[in-house]
């Protein structure tokens, strides 16, 4: 007996059987959708030390990575290795990870302002594509050599390597 793809669908109909196939696919873009919002990935082993006394990733070490990330992703963007954290939004831990996972970091810019990037992240198990972790604002500041913010000339998310401090492209487009 076969069965349907959908709840509207009587289960008695064999003209109308389920498709794996397409429900996959369905998945597979609706994920390769998600991940086109993402514009800067890096990866994590959970190694012992990366642990919680509950056996699971401990949420400081996924928390210094992210803001480790963020930061670097800042310093590329705005074109100045002076970008500090400012603010970052409520943290929503969704699932754990556990030693061996695999995890994918993701950063999304949502937004240049005069001195600084804002972003979203997420964090997710690149095994079973479950959600980890996700931040809807990081705010990053531009800082000049005495500390203060300093505008940095940029609106759009680059791809290049134009915009790496002390590189020929340095300064805002």
């Amino acid at each position: 007996m076969r069965s349907c793809a959908t709840s509207s669908c009587p289960r008695s109909d064999p003209a109308r059987p389920v498709n794996r196939d397409a429900a996959a696919a369905t998945a597979a873009a609706a994920a390769a959708a998600a991940e086109q919002d993402i514009t800067f990935r890096s990866r994590r082993w959970v190694r012992p030390e990366d642990l919680n006394a509950n056996g699971s990733l401990f949420g400081g070490s996924l928390l210094r990575w992210i803001d480790e990330e963020a930061a670097i992703y800042a310093i590329l963007q705005l074109g100045n290795p002076r970008a500090v954290t400012k603010f970052i939004s409520e943290i929503d831990f969704v699932s754990s990870a556990v030693q061996g996972d695999l995890i994918e970091m993701g950063l999304r810019a949502t937004g240049f302002g005069r001195t600084s990037l804002t972003m979203r992240a997420e964090v997710r198990n690149m095994v079973t594509r479950r959600s980890i972790l996700a931040i809807d604002r990081i705010v990053f500041v531009s800082l000049d050599e005495s500390g203060a913010p300093v505008p940095h000339g940029y609106s759009t998310i680059t791809y290049d390597r134009d915009r790496l401090p002390g590189q020929a492209g340095e300064g805002a487009a």
